[in-house]
């Protein structure tokens, strides 16, 4: 299911899961550490929060009439088409290698993730989950700042007491990217 020109795998959403229950707790916990795993650049902890059979996509965005919005999403190309594997080798070339040069020195991040909804998924124990994030992103000794917000939609499966992350698809709100990269993880 990693084809560039296929469309994001159906799930059956079941019921809305409501805000401040045990499951919506456990999941906006792990929104959070996720966040913070990756502004901290412990990318190898954040691997270990991901599912094997993970798909990360980020496709493109162009800019639509209102009557034909949503044909804005362009899922044909990606900015990031990732899977479990691929990522884990990205991870490795930023912090086993010395070829990583677009983030070394690396990116000072914070990712502010807000509006989180969380659903029942078609199976047990998985939950779709949509949420709105905010990166802000400093390069070098820039007094300016890049930022990328986007909508994320994740599938996250139950695994012991926390999750692992089965699914992102990143819906990025600008049809022209405002960094100069996407070296980093959303």
């Amino acid at each position: 299911m990693n084809a560039v020109n296929a469309e994001v795998e159906s799930v059956d959403v079941g019921p809305r899961v409501r805000i401040g229950s045990p499951v919506y707790n456990a999941v906006l916990e792990f929104l959070y550490e996720e966040a913070e795993m990756l502004d901290d650049l412990r990318l190898q902890d954040w691997v270990a929060t991901l599912a094997e059979d993970l798909i990360y996509t980020a496709p493109t965005r162009q800019t639509r009439p209102l009557a034909k919005l949503e044909q804005s999403v362009v899922r044909a190309m990606q900015h990031y088409d990732d899977d479990y594997r691929s990522i884990r080798g990205r991870v490795m070339r930023l912090t086993e290698t010395k070829s990583a040069w677009a983030e070394d020195p690396p990116s000072r991040t914070r990712r502010l993730v807000t509006n989180v909804r969380v659903s029942e998924a078609g199976r047990p124990g998985e939950y779709e989950v949509r949420s709105n994030l905010l990166v802000m992103r400093s390069r070098f000794n820039f007094d300016e700042f890049d930022q990328v917000s986007a909508e994320r939609r994740d599938l996250l499966r139950a695994h012991g007491d926390s999750f692992l992350l089965a699914r992102r698809e990143i819906l990025l709100d600008q049809a022209v990217l405002g960094t100069p990269n996407l070296a980093i993880f959303l």
